[in-house]
């Protein structure tokens, strides 16, 4: 608790800072909106942080002795408010504890600031974990003897936006998997004793690409000690960038023309030559080159292709995964033998300095989880590291220090990553490396001493529609604010809408009557109103478990399972009647998986089950208004067809890359996001005659800082709403053996 609270006026804690003068919350220098009531709250909290704050202090505090409230209602909006503000759970609580039936108590360390804003000019971080008590230290600024502050750089930014390459993964860069939505939570589990290392941030362009790890898409970097080659997002696309270790500058890197769509796989041991991947569609194993990083011609490995690979120990042969095989190929006379066989599909593969260990993580398609394993140099012994640490198993993408001393790792616990580290070659009990406030991924290891650098999420975006008009995109209304699908009911009175967390709600179209509609348990991906408004029917899974259709009364109440079968199913879609639902399955990098994938019916009245005619190799159903058509898109997402329900013909309309279809109301169209093109347009494509029409793209945001966008869906009016991004994330640093 302050000694004394009443002059303190400035308090920091994490990427935040609150002015009790002003009634101002700010993040990382940006302005954060919380009423003042619950900003209220807050002071009192933070005034005696690490303490328990009862219901009865705080009423009359912020409400006084004579107001009658309906004070439980009251308190619990405001803690909520809080939490939303800081991006914080109850379940897991970063910074607002609750205690039941005794009050509230703020967690997180906190900073009394004094003099010039520290936030907004150095953007430090406080990674000190609290007591096992619980209660958090309170660290006077510049105070000695106290709890270490880590203090983020203020290296230069050198972005040069240079070449725009081909787009490979811009859509899958925007799945609402919590890991891109917030701060990081006090994770239950072992926690570190003592301080933790100094974090520094390297670089200040906000555009590392941080990858989506259930897409298949795990944000990869490699350095050679003096550089850090990773993906950045430049002009709406993923390409390829080197940043100095130094100074944090950052640099597109010109690769040969045969390359379009790089994405890193590892830099070989004498950090001469890149091993990449060529990602020209959405299909999970590609072609693989290697380009020498001083420039040169790009040399394809013959006779391969793969989903990951990694440099051998020597060099000189390349080990690539493709399928649930490990290979090695020799490029000298392009020959591939097994290496090892195994249960899942490997990613980010990493050999140990002595060569003798080769680490690895497993994707599970159907369970949506990650795994650590480890093979022995022979292939022959195989085994999971750390199999039983956390349900459902988390952890990925390990890598050696360049002296073997440690192995650093992440691993997600609700919704948000931390580092960890095992001793060398052990499997023993981790130790924490970071504790948030971010999100911390993708860790690089120097090839000398301990420093490590990772990628920091801290994304920033706008919901907005378009405005034909104006000709650009215009902010929508703030109960929307946190939406990332969206769609209305065909009666036009009500909205339904997931959040990054992955959370469904349900509210009027003027935003009142606002609920959620699904538990807390279910992550959900979209939605769609039945037609009479009555039903909702979603794409959905449970912690652990494949993709699910369920159905789930419009009022809420329990989501009812569609299928009784273990695969992925997605993308379910209303008949005209209501009375059938269209689904298919997902593309590979959702779930590669054994089993046919075709558009299939099911009749809710008799439970059958039919394919549609000519349907395999089709994905995303979309059932017209009408009844009339069945638009769906090939699974290599280069083509959007329509399967005429009375003809049972197919008929395709669009030929480009083609994302998260939608009909207009009236049936008379469907709008696409062809999100992997140049400028990311979208269409919109006359029905029946096909007429394509470019309606918007990434030249119609005002300011010139969005990066990429998602298609989120349609108003009333059949106008595109979008969810443009500014700002992703960062690289960070630190040293293992630091303070």
């Amino acid at each position: 608790m302050l000694s004394h609270p009443e002059v303190a006026s400035r308090f920091g804690f994490g990427v935040y800072e609150a002015d009790l003068q002003t009634g101002e919350l700010w993040k990382a220098g940006r302005k954060i909106k919380l009423q003042s009531q619950p900003f209220k709250v807050l002071a009192v909290l933070l005034e005696k942080a690490g303490d328990v704050v009862t219901r009865e202090e705080l009423q009359v505090r912020v409400w006084g002795k004579n107001i009658v409230v309906d004070f439980d209602h009251s308190i619990g909006t405001a803690i909520n408010k809080i939490r939303d503000a800081l991006g914080d759970t109850a379940d897991n609580p970063r910074f607002v504890e609750t205690l039941a039936k005794r009050g509230y108590r703020f967690i997180a360390p906190v900073t009394v600031l004094s003099g010039t804003s520290a936030i907004k000019s150095t953007e430090s971080i406080n990674l000190d974990l609290t007591s096992e008590s619980g209660s958090a230290p309170v660290v006077l600024e510049g105070q000695p003897g106290t709890a270490p502050q880590i203090e983020v750089s203020s290296l230069p930014n050198e972005l040069d936006l240079m070449h725009r390459r081909r787009k490979v993964f811009g859509f899958w860069l925007w799945i609402p998997v919590g890991v891109l939505a917030g701060l990081a939570g006090f994770y239950y589990g072992s926690r570190s004793s003592g301080p933790l290392p100094r974090i520094e941030r390297l670089t200040r362009t906000g555009r590392i690409a941080p990858g989506v790890q259930a897409m298949e898409s795990l944000p990869a970097s490699a350095t050679d000690g003096l550089r850090i080659y990773i993906p950045v997002i430049s002009g709406g696309r993923s390409v390829l960038a080197q940043v100095d270790v130094r100074t944090g500058a950052v640099e597109n890197l010109p690769l040969p023309s045969e390359i379009s769509s790089a994405t890193l796989g590892d830099l070989s041991p004498d950090g001469s030559t890149l091993l990449l991947r060529n990602h020209l569609s959405p299909e999970s194993e590609q072609s693989l080159w290697t380009v020498p990083v001083g420039g040169g011609s790009a040399l394809r490995v013959a006779n391969v292709v793969a989903h990951d690979a990694t440099w051998m120990p020597d060099g000189k042969s390349i080990l690539y995964a493709t399928g649930n095989q490990l290979l090695i190929n020799r490029p000298q006379d392009g020959s591939s033998s097994v290496f090892a066989k195994l249960p899942e599909r490997a990613f980010w593969l990493r050999w140990s300095p002595d060569g003798k260990v080769l680490r690895f993580t497993l994707l599970d398609p159907i369970k949506h989880t990650l795994g650590l394993w480890e093979a022995s140099s022979d292939g022959k012994s195989i085994r999971p590291i750390l199999g039983n640490w956390t349900k459902p198993s988390s952890e990925c993408c390990g890598i050696w220090t360049g002296d073997g001393k440690y192995f650093v790792f992440q691993s997600d616990r609700g919704g948000s990553s931390d580092l960890w580290r095992l001793e060398g070659e052990s499997i023993g009990e981790p130790k924490r490396v970071t504790n948030g406030p971010l999100s911390f991924v993708g860790p690089v290891t120097s090839r000398n001493g301990h420093r490590i650098f990772f990628l920091g999420l801290e994304t920033e975006s706008l919901l907005q529609r378009y405005d034909a008009g104006r000709h650009e995109f215009v902010a929508m209304p703030g109960f929307l604010a946190e939406a990332n699908r969206i769609e209305y009911s065909r009666d036009r009175q009500w909205v339904i809408w997931t959040d990054a967390s992955g959370k469904l709600w349900r509210a009027k179209a003027d935003g009142s009557e606002l609920i959620q509609i699904t538990p807390d348990s279910l992550q959900v991906f979209l939605a769609h109103w039945s037609p009479d408004g009555k039903r909702i029917a979603v794409m959905a899974k449970e912690s652990g478990k494949a993709w699910q259709i369920y159905l789930v009364p419009a009022d809420g109440g329990a989501p009812e399972k569609l299928l009784r079968e273990s695969r992925n199913a997605a993308d379910p879609s209303w008949s005209a009647d209501g009375q059938q639902i269209a689904f298919g399955r997902v593309t590979d990098i959702m779930g590669k998986e054994d089993g046919p994938r075709a558009i299939q019916i099911f009749d809710l009245r008799t439970h059958a089950l039919s394919t549609v005619p000519g349907s395999e190799g089709w994905f995303s159903p979309r059932w017209s208004p009408d009844g009339r058509y069945i638009a769906a898109v090939s699974l290599d997402q280069r083509k959007l067809s329509l399967f005429d329900t009375v003809l049972h013909t197919w008929r395709t309309i669009a030929e480009t890359t083609v994302a998260d279809p939608v009909w207009s109301s009236d049936s008379k169209a469907i709008f696409f996001h062809a999100s992997s093109a140049e400028m990311q347009p979208i269409y919109r494509a006359s029905i029946p005659d096909g007429r394509l029409e470019q309606i918007a793209n990434l030249s119609n945001f005002n300011g010139g800082d969005t990066e990429d966008y998602f298609f989120c869906g349609l108003t009333l009016e059949s106008v595109p709403i979008v969810r443009s991004r500014t700002r992703t994330g960062n690289l960070y640093t630190l040293d293992l053996d630091g303070p």
